[in-house]
Parts: structure tokens; sequence; C-alpha cells
């Protein structure tokens, strides 16, 4: 098997699922993943579906297909279904869709205080939702759920008689079994069928189809193409046309493993034939393939969750990221540079190079459905222009897949019209739209449990009060600080990276960590004021706090010792995966800084910016300083940057990154001042390695 089999077939379990039956056990895959995706549209297109029917049945979607094609462990059969997971399968789909058809009773008639049929129910549906997380995500995330659980159950008055000790013990009495269970299935609030769940079903599916549509259509290769005519030239061109062929496929792919392994089959190899190292190749595919979750307009699952959260609407939270996204990734393009001239590398040969006009006009389609998707978001329904303003995500991305089918079928039928055979084309259009709904239905199954796993941990907070617990704890152990408050969180975050998803680490942190990160920073004077979105109130402080925990989550993606990204870029580069890991990490520092300045400047997010002007200084500044943190990280700037000059660089970083306009200047100063004195006064030194 090649190396790119090899990564295929990671991002195959990861993303798909490991097993692969065949014959008539195959189809019945692809009609459950196909109606699935068919449900999902009709769901949103009509918009008056009971919120629990439709939660419910989004999850009995993901069940069926995590029992037939994720199996339990490697060692399990990859082309045949035992009988026990058919069994698993019957049981956990008949109890998610007990709630389809019990809603009324559920919700109106027992006001949600399960009878014994109820109580049953729920634990098989709570018991099977853990192993199916277990097999569709990991065992980091059930287990996380589970503790929470046994922690909710224990108490003088739980299921277990036992006197927790210290703070613990002072959080609540204990819950019976049914009591949970009550909490965890009789009501569609903090409980399973709650918001994350609520959010996956109603508006991300959608999205994530959209994506798996336009990726399907050959958009992916048409962004690494159009990135290459573009920068493949210059110096340390191939990484820095990976970088943006990320970007652009982060629009598409909310995953940072699909981004790589979609990206890095070319990418990576044309980065090692440069004169990039394997380990540097597959580390600058793994920043820049995590880092496509911070690109707007799609930018995964959390961010909807978080503009749920929140309170906020979602194109919003699209203004809000755009300027930390052009920073991330300006500064991930200086981080290339940096280490091309740091190798003495140069640019691929223009004749080894797409050409820029032909890609674009190869493609343009694509980016005109891209900009449908950001006008339904942004301005209009463009269907109705002037009647109704901007469309709801939700419908905006439902149009836009409408939209992308017929263009797909366009593309195809041109394709064939050329190869004079309509038919062909027709019947290719076809097989890529199908394809495209499964596709879009086999990614959702992990956001699915996962959200719904999130569900239980939201369910417990609520019924223990274990979020003042935490609160009280992360307050000791920072000593009220509330940058040492960050740094925990920080490190929380990145522990629960190692085996959580971004989408369920994002919750678990809104939910437990931000409401103590939120009251330290009050406390510590961060009081920026508040927005106002229709009736609602958000503290601008709050805002920034999320994006902290949501960016901290998805650098927690590349972050070894488990950091699934880097593992599939190791395997197309043949590099050391973990020696690729690190050095992802390093380049992905970036990104955490970019999460402190949120916190500490919301101008970042273009809150409170009162010109063009401004916010073009903003910008300038922060992009300068996250290069002076560059420079200090990896070394290098005009010449091999010593540790003096290192810390000077970081002050330089500091100052740049602050609020002001005079740290600004001597920012500036610091960063000049070592620049001139390398290139004047040391006179450039040679620099491998």
């Amino acid at each position: 098997m090649s190396e790119v089999d090899k990564a295929q077939q990671l991002l195959q379990e990861v993303e798909f699922g490991g097993r692969k039956p065949q014959g008539w056990v195959r189809w019945l895959v692809l009609g459950l993943a196909v109606g699935w995706s068919l449900f999902q549209m009709y769901a949103t297109y009509v918009g008056t579906l009971n919120e629990l029917v439709w939660r419910a049945t989004h999850l009995a979607f993901a069940f069926a297909l995590v029992f037939l094609v994720y199996p339990f462990g490697r060692r399990s059969s990859r082309r045949r279904v035992p009988w026990f997971d058919w069994i698993l399968g019957v049981v956990a789909v008949g109890s998610a869709l007990y709630a389809v058809f019990e809603y009324r009773g559920i919700l109106e008639e027992r006001g949600g205080f399960g009878n014994p049929t109820d109580v049953l129910v729920a634990s098989s549906t709570v018991v099977l939702l853990l192993l199916a997380a277990w097999r569709a995500i990991g065992p980091a995330m059930p287990v996380i759920a589970g503790l929470f659980m046994l922690f909710a159950l224990t108490g003088p008055a739980g299921l277990i008689k036992l006197e927790l000790p210290g703070i613990l013990g002072e959080l609540h009495a204990g819950a019976t079994w049914r009591s949970l269970m009550n909490q965890l299935f009789m009501n569609t609030n903090d409980s399973i069928w709650g918001t994350p769940i609520g959010v996956s079903a109603e508006t991300v599916f959608v999205f994530v189809l959209f994506g798996a549509l336009l990726d399907r259509a050959g958009a992916g290769q048409f962004f690494t193409d159009l990135a290459y005519s573009l920068l493949g030239g210059v110096r340390g061109g191939p990484a820095k046309a990976s970088i943006i062929a990320s970007a652009l496929n982060g629009i598409v792919s909310g995953s940072s493993v699909s981004n790589v392994v979609t990206g890095g089959n070319f990418t990576i190899s044309t980065m090692i034939r440069a004169g990039y190292t394997r380990e540097k190749a597959g580390a600058i595919e793994v920043a820049s393939s995590s880092n496509g979750q911070l690109m707007p307009p799609v930018m995964g699952a959390a961010a909807f969750i978080m503009a749920d959260l929140l309170g906020v609407p979602y194109p919003q939270i699209i203004l809000f990221a755009i300027l930390p996204a052009i920073l991330a990734y300006g500064s991930l393009l200086v981080v290339a540079d940096l280490e091309a001239a740091k190798l003495g590398l140069r640019g691929m040969p223009r004749s080894e190079l797409p050409d820029f006009g032909k890609t674009l006009r190869g493609g343009l389609h694509y980016l005109l459905v891209l900009a449908f998707l950001l006008y339904c978001l942004l301005f209009d329904d463009p269907f109705r222009a002037g009647i109704n303003g901007p469309l709801t995500p939700n419908t905006s991305a439902l149009y836009t897949v409408f939209v992308l089918m017929g263009v797909i079928v366009l593309q195809e039928l041109y394709r064939g019209w050329r190869g004079n055979d309509l038919l062909l084309g027709l019947r290719s259009g076809g097989q890529m739209i199908v394809e495209g709904l499964e596709n879009g239905a086999r990614n959702m199954v992990g956001i699915a449990v996962a959200t719904a796993v999130a569900g239980i941990i939201v369910g417990v907070v609520l019924i223990t009060n274990v979020g003042t617990g935490l609160a009280d704890i992360m307050r000791t152990l920072s000593f009220g600080n509330f940058i040492a408050a960050l740094v925990l969180a920080q490190l929380i975050s990145l522990f629960l990276g190692m085996g959580v998803p971004t989408t369920a680490n994002y919750i678990i942190m809104a939910t437990l960590i931000a409401p103590t990160l939120f009251k330290l920073g009050t406390e510590a004077g961060l009081d920026y004021g508040s927005l106002s979105f229709g009736t609602s109130e958000v503290a601008i402080l709050l805002i920034c706090i999320n994006f902290f925990a949501f960016y901290f989550g998805i650098m927690a993606d590349s972050t070894p010792p488990v950091a699934l990204a880097a593992y599939a870029a190791a395997a197309i580069s043949k590099g050391d995966p973990f020696k690729t890991g690190v050095q992802g990490f390093v380049y992905e520092l970036r990104t955490a800084l970019l999460a402190y300045m949120i916190v500490f400047d919301p101008k970042i997010l273009l809150i409170g910016v009162g010109s063009f002007g401004e916010g073009l200084w903003i910008a300038a500044s922060a992009l300068l300083g996250m290069t002076a943190f560059s420079v200090a990280t990896i070394g290098y700037l005009a010449g091999n940057v010593n540790w003096l000059l290192r810390l000077v660089m970081l002050a330089s970083a500091l100052l740049l990154v602050s609020s002001g306009y005079v740290s600004d200047l001597v920012g500036v100063a610091l960063f000049a001042a070592v620049y001139l004195l390398q290139r004047f006064v040391l006179g450039r030194r040679p620099a491998q390695g």
C-alpha cells in the first residue's frame, strides 16, 4: 500500500468509518446515507417539523450508519457486519425513533417525567449513544460523559450512596437513575436533544452537505490549481500555494484530516521536491489545514453552535471571523517565507505550474456558487429581493445546495457535449450528486453523535451545579488571576483535543470553562460593554472568550501526541508523525497568540472599530506582531536570530498585539532595529536546517 493510500485509509476510518460492507449491505448503507441527506433537505425546506422529531430522526440515521460502517476495533471485520452490530443498530435506531412517535406524550402528556417504558428506552438510548460515540469519535468523549453521569449519580440521595470529598460533595445530593434519564431524554433543553444536536440537525448538516457536493464537483482540485498558478513560482511557492489552497479548501471541508488528504496528496510532494524537509512539508500542510475551520463563510460545526449558544446571528459570526482568518493565514504565509529563506529555496519553474487564466475560467462556476451563498447569508433572498432581507443560515445553505446540484448537472452535460456523449454527461452528473449526498451524510455521523453526547454533559452540568465547582477549582488553581486562568483553560482544551473532536471540545469549554473565564475577566476590569442583537444583549468579553475556546479547539486537532492531521500528513510525506506534529504545533503557536489577542482586544473581531483607517492600522500592527512572534519561534529574519534577538522580537510581538498606538510604535521600532541590525551590521548568515 502506498503512503497516499495509507492517508486515504486513515481519512476513510476517521471520516467515513473503516468498514466497507459488500453486496446488498453496501446498497443499504448508500440508501440510508442518501435518505438521511434527502430527509435533512426536506426538513430544512418545510421548516415546520417538531424540534424533537427532527433531532431524534437525525440521531436515528446516525445510529444506523455508525453500527453498519464503524467497527468496534481494528481487528473487527472490514467487509462483513457481525450479527451483534445488527442487533445494536436496530435497538439504537428504535430507541431514537421512540422519541419521534412518542413526542407528544413525552413533551405534553407526561411533562418530562417518564413512565417505566420511557426510562427503559432512555437508558438504552444513552448507553448505545456512548457506544456509538466510542466507535465514531474514539473513547475520550464517551468516557468524559460517563464520568459526568457517574458524578451525577453519586451522593447521599443518589443511586450511588457515597459522600464525595470537599467541594465535590457540596455541589449536589446525587440523582437517581430515573431522574437522570428524565433530564437526558424527556425534554428538548439541556439533554441529548438539546442545543448541540439541534444545531447539528437544523444547520450544520446542510452546510456539510454543501461542502461534500462542492468537493465532489471538483472544487478542491480547482482551489489547489488556482493557488499554485498564483504563488507556485515565488520563493517558497509550493508551501505558500499549499496554504492558500488549504484556506480555500477550508470553505469546502470543516475537517482538518480531510483537508490534509485532499490537498496534501499533491502539495506535500511538491514542497518536498522544492527542498522542505518531509516533516516541515507535512507540518505546513497540517497548520494550514487545521486553520481551514477559521475560514468564513463555512467554519465548521462549532461556529454554528457558538452562534446559537451566544444568541448571535451566524452572519455576524462570519463578520467577526474575517480579520482573524486573514491574520492566521497571512502570518502562516510569513512562516513559509521565513522557512524558505532559511533553507535557501526558490519557487517552482513556471512551466510546471497551471495557467492562471485557464484555471480560473475552468472553475469560475465554483466561485459563483460561493458568491451566491454569501449573498444569501449577508444580503438578501435572491428569489424575493427586497422582501425578507438575508436568509437564515440553513435556508441559505439549502438554496445553495439546489443551485450547486444544477451547476453539477450543467458542468457534466457540457463535458459530455464536448465528448459527443450528452447521456454520459447526464449520468456522470447524477452520479456525482448521489455520491455527494452519501459523503455529506457519512461526514455527519461523527458530528451527530458528538453533539448528542455533549448534550449529556450539558444536562449533568444543569442538575449538579458542577460548573460552579469547576469555577471555584479554576479560581483556586489560577489564584484568581485572569491570565493564569486563560493559560489553564488553554491547557484543558489542548488536553481534551487529544481525543475529542473540535465541535465537542468547544461545547465542553463553552459550557464549563467560558462562564468562569467571563467572571474572572469581569473582575479583572475587562468590561468591553455589550452588543445588541434583536431583543438580546451579549457581552463583548463573552464573545471574545468563546472565540478563544473555539480557536484552541481547532489548535488541539494538530497538537501531539494525538494529532490525526499530523499522522495523515506524515503518511503522505513519509516523515516521522511525531516530529511532524511537533513542528506543526510550533507553526500553530500563531493561532494561540491570535486567541489571546482577541480576548484582550475585541477590535481584532472588528468590534468597536470606528473607521476604515483604524481597521487597517489594527490589521497591519497585528500582522506585524504575529510576524515578530513567528521570527521568535522559528529563529530567522534576515539571517539566523540568536536567543537575545528572539527575546527582543518576542517583546516586539507583545507590544504590537497590544491595543494602543504608542505600544505599536515601540513594537515597530524594535522590529526594525532587529532587521536593520541583521541586514547591515551582522550581515546575512547562511542558515540550514
